[in-house]
């Protein structure tokens, strides 16, 4: 299997925040296999947990709206 191209980058190490939250069965799945799709790219084991704050930085930083929106606020 070829390496896919990740929109995900490989994780830095942090010191993160605790949030708690219920995601639906078909996303967590999703999830998963993203994850394992992780390992096998860049050949470290990564929970779900830990990637899922860059997948939500990443978002957050391609939403146009949210960005000027959050400028406007400022």
């Amino acid at each position: 299997m070829t390496k896919p191209n990740l929109k995900l980058a490989k994780l830095t190490d942090t010191k993160p925040s605790k949030l708690s939250v219920s995601l639906p069965p078909d996303l967590l799945s999703d999830l998963e296999v993203y994850a394992n799709i992780y390992e096998q790219t860049y050949g470290e084991k990564q929970p779900v947990s830990a990637l899922v704050p860059s997948m939500l930085a990443g978002f957050l930083a391609s939403d146009h709206g949210f960005k000027k929106a959050k400028r406007e606020l400022a």
